[in-house]
């Protein structure tokens, strides 16, 4: 299981919204600020993680919780969002290609098909996509972030 920690934004009947915390690195390098993958986040209006969960834990707003997602789910998602418009641009760009041979410039169309490819398959992965894969679950409340930092330097 692959977790994360979230922070409760709202609580609605049984429901809690959580809005998933980003403040550990990567992975890629380690660094936690001043990385080129969340420039380009910030430069294409990327929202912090939020999600709905059963508030089975029955946590307020401002409660941090560990939640939890397989990595199968996580391998399958990934391989949704990036097959599918990986496929589509592909075979619009075939397509595109194979139409436009008969007439001069055939490598426009392949470029046309491609992008009418690729937009489709976006808007494929985004509607059919929050189906795919299991939802999170919360395992337990998180331990504040100053208790976990001193364990590590103490160790």
């Amino acid at each position: 299981m692959i977790e994360e920690q979230a922070i409760v934004v709202r609580v609605e009947n049984d429901r809690a919204y959580l809005e998933v915390e980003r403040n550990k690195p990567c992975g890629l390098c380690g660094a936690t600020q001043g990385c080129g993958v969340s420039l380009w986040g910030r430069l294409f209006s990327h929202r912090r993680g939020g999600m709905s969960l059963p508030n089975s834990l029955q946590l307020g707003v401002g409660d941090r919780v560990v939640i939890a997602v397989e990595e199968g789910a996580l391998f399958s998602g990934a391989m949704v969002a990036y097959l599918i418009p990986l496929l589509l641009v592909c075979a619009g760009g075939f397509t595109g290609a194979a139409l436009g041979v008969s007439r001069s410039g055939s490598d426009f169309y392949g470029v046309l098909g491609a992008v009418a490819g690729l937009l489709l398959g976006l808007a494929i992965v985004r509607k059919v996509g929050p189906s795919i894969g299991q939802q999170p679950t919360m395992l337990r409340p998180a331990e504040s972030m100053i208790v976990r930092q001193c364990s590590k330097v103490i160790t």
